[in-house]
C-alpha cells in the first residue's frame, strides 16, 4: 500500500519541465509540478496553490487525447498515490487511492476473490482519470467505469475533504466530473466475484455482422467489432461471462506475443508508418490485416481477456450514439470514407454500453453504442475527424470527454439533460474555478 506517508515531491518549479500526454496532442509547461506522497500532502498542495491564485489540475497516466488534464498552474502527478485502502468483503466493495492504475487493480483484488465488473481494452489509466473522463468497456448490459463508483473523496479548493457515499445525491455528478469539482483522493468501487471470460475472436464478412447485429449485441455479454476501412470484413470479439471456477484455457504465451506484440503493435506500427509515406499501400494492407485478426478462442480471468497491450501511438475521436441509431450512423461513416480520398490505416471500433444515471456520462439516460475513429499520431486527423464528427452529431452523438472533438458548452448543454444541474454543483463547489483549464473553459464554460 502506498500514499499514506511521504512528503510531496516538487518536481518542477517555474515552468522548467514540459508535460505531454500519451497521444502527443497536448504539451504544456506548468508553473509547478508536484507529486504528493499522501492525501494530507495532496490537500496542502491544493490549498497552497488555490490561495496563491494558481489553477490546479491532477494527472494520472495522461491517456486522454483532449486537454482535460492540461495544467497551466499547478500540475499534480498522482503516481505516488496508489494502492488498496480497504475491502468490505460482505458488500464486495474496495477503496483505492486515486492514482492506482487499472492494470494494478486485478492483482489487488485477487486475494479477495473480486473483480471489476467491466473494463475497457486499455488499462494504463489511473482509476481517477478513467472514471473522470467516462472510460467504458463494451456490453449492452454494462455501464462505464463510473457506474462502479459507490463512494468518493474529493479535495476541495481550501484543502478540505468532501466524502460521498452511494446514497449521496451528488454522487452521480461527482463520479464523472471531468476533474471540474475537485481533485479525487480516493475511490470506492462496487466489485463482483472474480469471473472467467470465454473469448471468441473472428474475422467475418462485414455484411454478416451487420445483418445479425441486434441479436449478437443483446445475446452476448460483451460484443464489439472492428471494421477495417477499404475492406468488406470485420474483426469481431464476443466475450461470455463464466463463474470464477470455470475451466480456463489461457492463450499460449508465444501465441499471445505473436498476436498482441508482434502483429498488433510492432508490425502494425511499421505499416502505419509506411502508410503515412505511401497512402496507396493502406487498402491492401488493411485487407490482409482484416483476415489475419481473429480465429482464436480462449478462456481466462476477466482482466486478461478485457484488456490488450497497445504501444502504437494514435489520436482518437469517439462518439456515443443512441444504440438504435448505430446502423444508420455506421452506414453514413462507410459512405463518407468510400467517397473520400483518405486512406485510413486504423480500424473503426464499435462498442456498446447500458444507459446510466451519471449526469455527464455519454450513456446518460439511454442505451448507447460507440463509434471510435483513429489516426496514426504522425498523420493529421483534422479532415477525417471533422467529417466523422458531423455524421455523429447528426445522429444525436455525444463526444467522449477524453478524446478529440470540437464541441463547446453551448453545444454540449443541448445533449445532456443534467448539464445545468452539473453547472450549479460546480458553482457551489468551485466558484473561483480553481480546477478549471482551457479545455474545461470550452466544454463547461467559465
Amino acid at each position: 500500500m502506498n500514499g499514506r506517508n511521504g512528503r510531496s515531491r516538487i518536481i518542477a518549479p517555474a515552468g522548467r519541465t514540459e508535460w505531454q500526454n500519451w497521444g502527443r496532442t497536448v504539451r504544456i509547461r506548468p508553473e509547478r509540478i508536484e507529486a504528493p506522497g499522501s492525501i494530507p500532502e495532496l490537500q496542502r498542495a491544493v490549498a497552497s496553490a488555490a490561495a496563491s491564485g494558481q489553477r490546479v489540475k491532477a494527472v494520472g497516466a495522461g491517456h486522454s487525447f483532449t486537454g482535460i488534464a492540461e495544467a497551466p498552474g499547478l500540475l499534480l502527478e498522482l503516481g505516488r498515490l496508489q494502492g488498496l485502502l480497504g475491502v468490505d468483503a460482505e458488500r464486495g466493495q474496495v477503496r483505492l487511492l486515486a492514482g492506482t492504475r487499472l492494470h494494478q487493480i486485478p492483482e489487488l483484488l485477487a486475494p479477495h476473490g473480486l473483480a471489476m465488473p467491466n473494463l475497457g481494452d486499455i488499462d494504463r489509466q489511473s482509476i481517477a482519470g478513467a472514471i473522470s473522463t467516462g472510460t467504458h468497456g463494451t456490453g449492452a448490459a454494462f455501464g462505464g467505469l463510473s457506474t462502479q463508483v459507490v463512494g468518493l473523496t474529493l479535495v476541495q479548493p481550501d484543502g478540505g475533504l468532501l466524502t460521498l457515499d452511494a446514497g449521496d445525491p451528488l454522487l452521480p455528478a461527482v463520479a464523472l466530473s471531468l476533474g471540474a469539482l475537485g481533485v479525487i483522493a480516493e475511490v470506492t468501487l462496487q466489485c463482483v466475484p472474480a469471473f472467467v471470460l470465454r473469448a471468441e475472436e473472428r474475422s467475418e464478412p462485414l455484411a454478416d455482422v451487420l445483418e445479425a447485429l441486434t441479436e449478437r449485441v443483446k445475446g452476448t455479454d460483451h460484443f464489439e467489432f472492428y471494421w477495417f476501412p477499404h475492406t468488406d470484413r470485420a474483426a469481431t470479439k464476443a466475450n461470455t461471462r463464466l463463474p470464477g471456477t470455470a475451466p480456463r484455457k489461457p492463450l499460449p504465451a508465444l501465441g499471445r506475443w505473436v498476436d498482441e506484440s508482434l502483429l498488433s503493435n510492432t508490425v502494425f506500427r511499421a505499416t502505419c508508418a509506411a502508410g503515412t509515406l505511401a497512402p496507396a499501400t493502406v487498402p491492401p494492407v488493411n485487407r490482409i490485416a482484416a483476415r489475419l485478426l481473429g480465429g482464436r478462442e480462449y478462456a481466462d480471468f476477466s482482466p486478461h481477456v478485457f484488456t490488450q497491450r497497445r504501444t502504437v501511438r494514435f489520436r482518437e475521436m469517439e462518439y456515443a450514439l443512441p444504440a438504435d441509431l448505430l446502423p444508420s450512423a455506421f452506414e453514413a461513416l462507410q459512405q463518407l470514407i468510400q467517397e473520400s480520398r483518405w486512406r485510413i490505416s486504423f480500424p473503426v471500433e464499435v462498442r456498446w454500453a447500458a444507459g446510466d444515471d451519471r449526469w455527464l456520462s455519454t450513456a446518460h439516460g439511454r442505451d448507447t453504442a460507440y463509434i471510435a475513429v483513429h489516426r496514426y499520431y504522425r498523420e493529421d486527423p483534422a479532415e477525417y475527424f471533422d467529417a466523422v464528427e458531423e455524421v455523429m452529431l447528426a445522429h444525436g452523438g455525444r463526444p467522449h470527454w477524453g478524446k478529440m472533438h470540437s464541441l463547446d458548452a453551448a453545444a454540449l448543454e443541448q445533449r445532456y439533460p443534467r448539464f445545468g444541474d452539473f453547472q450549479a454543483v460546480r458553482d457551489r463547489l468551485d466558484p473561483e474555478r480553481v480546477f478549471a483549464n482551457p479545455y474545461l473553459d470550452r466544454v463547461l464554460g467559465k
